[in-house]
């Protein structure tokens, strides 16, 4: 009865997006078993400073932007394609988490880093035109929500057990390796029951003149501009945000909570990402894409000015980290599928993987931006750190408008919204 009943619940979709979203699970188990963590373990175990483990992950974001302009026009490709594009990325990437794993200095975090931009700048573009590729303009809304709803369960499931591996060894290293191991069995999973879908009628256009077809979209490119605010917010919550609570978080031990706490909050974070994925994006279903974006940008400002009182909170700083976090949880559940819809809504068909390319270069903007500000944020002074969060609060405030005078232009292009393209 309950299967029955959560089939009736699940859109039914192409068996391909079942199996790409079950292979997403599957690689993002090994990624949130480093994600959290990674900061901790380089600043504090291996002796690197918080603004060179910022450094290191920034110069990493930069390399991902090579990375997402070969990954949409590989993907575009009629001799490369989302398939071949997508087993490189996962050899790249199980290739950076080798070399985290045996790393003891600066340069080989450098190298490591730089790989995994790399690898992730391949990845993104052509898994998200793969999801374009097997849905109906009706289906995308929820496929993309379920698509994400992999990718935070298995973030999920790695931060949990992530914690619990560091609690039982103190290994941190043994998590890179998981982390490379999971990038192999996606590639099996990709190899083995992916075929390309890449329409072979679809025209092809030179590299230079897609990206000129794209980056002379008006719309496209005010979009990036909120995009890369948003994941800018992202990454400081994956990068600055774990320091923060370990370091200027005030409790009854001392200053900071434990790895333990830690663990348990970015999981739990994680998991309500995933539960609230879906329920979210129907719950958002009479909005536009940028008015779904509107609502994504309110919940961040409170999120993080939550975050803030975190760190002033003199009674229970943990119940204030605890609502942050469900906030930022559901303002990630409301932004990613509808960025995603947002832009396929935007593309052409033949220029998907480029125009989700751009999309994705937002993200490497943002992963460059949010762990070297942050990064420089957790390295000053208390003062500094708490203020922080409440410049990021306030920050939502030109995303709003800008948003709002999107809505407003693409209506004017004539790009109207149908009901059922809302979210998707």
């Amino acid at each position: 009865m309950l299967a029955r009943k959560l089939a009736g619940w699940l859109p039914d979709l192409d068996f391909r997006v079942w199996i790409l979203i079950a292979g997403r699970l599957l690689s993002q188990v090994g990624t949130g078993f480093t994600l959290f963590y990674a900061p901790i373990f380089f600043v504090n175990r291996v002796g690197l400073s918080a603004t060179l483990v910022g450094v290191g992950l920034g110069v990493g974001a930069i390399a991902g932007v090579l990375g997402r302009v070969l990954g949409g026009s590989f993907a575009d490709s009629p001799k490369i394609g989302r398939r071949r594009t997508l087993l490189l990325s996962a050899a790249v990437s199980a290739a950076a988490s080798a070399i985290l794993a045996v790393t003891f200095d600066f340069p080989t975090f450098l190298i490591g880093n730089l790989l995994m931009g790399l690898g992730i700048g391949l990845y993104w573009p052509a898994t998200e035109t793969v999801v374009a590729d097997l849905t109906t303009i009706d289906q995308r809304n929820e496929a993309y929500a379920l698509a994400r709803l992999g990718d935070s369960l298995g973030l999920g499931v790695g931060v949990a057990l992530g914690g619990g591996l560091i609690a039982a060894t103190g290994s941190y290293r043994a998590l890179f390796v998981i982390d490379a191991m999971s990038y192999v069995i996606f590639f099996g999973i990709v190899y083995r029951a992916i075929a390309e879908t890449r329409n072979p009628a679809q025209a092809h256009q030179s590299m230079l003149k897609s990206w000129k077809q794209a980056l002379s979209d008006g719309s496209l490119l005010i979009f990036t501009v909120v995009c890369t605010l948003f994941t800018t917010y992202l990454a400081l919550l994956n990068s600055a945000l774990p320091l923060y609570f370990a370091n200027f978080v005030p409790t009854a031990a001392g200053r900071g909570f434990s790895t333990s706490t830690i663990s348990v909050l970015f999981s739990s974070y994680v998991a309500l990402t995933a539960l609230t994925q879906l329920p979210v994006i129907r719950k958002l279903q009479g909005l536009t894409q940028p008015q779904m974006l509107i609502v994504s940008a309110m919940f961040w400002g409170a999120g993080f000015g939550l975050v803030w009182a975190t760190g002033m909170a003199r009674v229970m700083p943990l119940g204030w980290a605890v609502l942050a976090l469900v906030l930022m949880a559901i303002a990630t559940a409301a932004y990613t599928p509808g960025a995603a819809s947002l832009v396929v809504a935007l593309a052409p068909a033949e220029l998907r993987g480029v125009y989700l390319s751009v999309n994705s270069l937002c993200w490497a903007a943002g992963y460059f931006i949010g762990p070297v500000l942050g990064g420089w944020a957790m390295d000053g002074t208390a003062q500094l750190a708490h203020g922080f969060w409440i410049a990021c609060a306030a920050s939502i405030l030109p995303s709003i408008l800008t948003l709002q005078y999107l809505d407003n232009r693409i209506r004017q292009e004539g790009r109207h919204y149908r009901r059922s393209d809302v979210g998707r």
